[in-house]
């Protein structure tokens, strides 16, 4: 196991009726700006409940964050801020907006060109404090200090991370989930499940513990994922997948461990090109990596195999091509299509995303740096 530092400074706020706790946390002269997507938030109450919460506080609400946050409308939020003197930013929604809502809090405060600060990843000395209630479980970006953005002009979609991005709070109430669209219940499954596998997935490091927590997740959303799209409305339900999905990507499965993430780097290219969920990117790129990285993941594919799939039977490499098999099978029984020809793609995307891929340095990746333009080409043929 390698040497790590662990912190994670969001309180959670677990369960029914949290909302109306988040008084507590926020100062009681803050200007609060609200934030949220394509009104949903506004529709089914959570954003009046939001201020009936936050008392006489001076509120102001910015709302048309998009799915993959744009930085074009951030940017518009940035100025509201600004304009309002806003100093407390509330984000209701999905990762997306939370994600948004974080690029917000650093942007407001950097003196100086925001994109460059952004894609080049450069350092930055504060951000607004923000708080989330999370009305979609997927992204875990509730509890970590990471955040998307996709800048339509350039085609890129790029992601950031700093400790001061961490959400002071998070609201996590599971029957906010409720009235969601089974195909967002289904994308939130399956990103939850390969954040796990980012992260687990690599080769051994002895990381014991973060093995079996993995494990723990992905047996979870395996179990609890497909029975969501039926039962709409059970609570114990919707409660594990709410937690698994905040597990999955807090930081604690993938301290002191080897991660890979080349599966989402990849994918925010399809996303920043031809605007496929995030979920559906992983679902379709996952299995296709898995193939191309087989023999470096052998051993890890194996414990996959046994520990998650109960694959015991026959020859190491039929076991890991059978692990694969069923990890798509998994997806396509949550509704999620697998392959870039299920979306009506043209193999032509294939080019544009390798030219994605070299155009914004993103190669190589992969846990052990190994995947390179004529590997990551492999991956995306066999996801057509």
């Amino acid at each position: 196991m390698f040497n790590f530092d662990y912190y994670n400074p969001t309180r959670i706020l677990f369960g029914t009726e949290r909302i109306a706790d988040i008084g507590k946390h926020i100062p009681a002269d803050a200007r609060v700006l609200i934030t949220y997507g394509s009104g949903s938030a506004k529709k089914f109450g959570t954003v009046d409940e939001a201020r009936a919460a936050l008392g006489n506080r001076k509120i102001h609400e910015f709302a048309g964050i998009e799915a993959n946050p744009h930085f074009d409308t951030l940017m518009k939020a940035v100025d509201l801020v600004k304009e309002k003197k806003i100093t407390f930013l509330l984000a209701i929604g999905g990762g997306s907006v939370v994600d948004g809502t974080k690029f917000i809090a650093a942007a407001a405060l950097y003196h100086g060109d925001v994109w460059e600060m952004w894609s080049k990843k450069l350092p930055i000395k504060r951000v607004m404090p923000l708080g989330c209630v999370m009305t979609l479980p997927a992204t875990g970006s509730e509890s970590n200090g990471t955040a998307v953005v996709t800048h339509t002009g350039l085609g890129a979609k790029v992601g950031y991370s700093h400790p001061l991005l961490f959400p002071q709070f998070a609201v996590l109430d599971p029957r906010k989930s409720y009235t969601l669209p089974a195909r967002q219940v289904a994308n939130g499954v399956v990103d939850a499940f390969v954040h796990v596998i980012e992260q687990y997935l690599t080769y051994p490091a002895y990381g014991k513990v973060q093995d079996r927590f993995a494990e723990g997740l992905l047996l979870t959303l395996i179990e609890e994922g497909p029975k969501a799209l039926i039962k709409s409305e059970n609570y114990n339900v919707r409660a594990t997948i709410t937690w698994s999905a905040t597990l999955a990507l807090n930081g604690l499965i993938g301290v002191g461990v080897p991660q890979d993430w080349a599966t989402h780097r990849i994918g925010h290219q399809l996303t920043a090109l031809y605007n496929l969920d995030h979920a559906q990117t992983l679902a379709v790129l996952l299995p296709a990596l898995l193939h191309v990285q087989r023999d470096t993941k052998h051993l890890k594919l194996l414990q996959y195999a046994d520990r998650v799939w109960n694959l015991r039977e026959g020859g190491e490499e039929s076991r890991i091509t059978a692990a694969i098999d069923k990890t798509r099978d998994f997806f396509e029984s949550m509704g999620v299509k697998t392959r870039l020809s299920d979306y009506g793609l043209p193999e032509s995307a294939i080019d544009e995303v390798m030219d994605n891929l070299e155009r914004f340095n993103m190669l190589p990746q992969g846990e052990h740096q190994d995947i390179d333009a004529v590997a990551a080409r492999r991956i995306l043929s066999l996801s057509y």
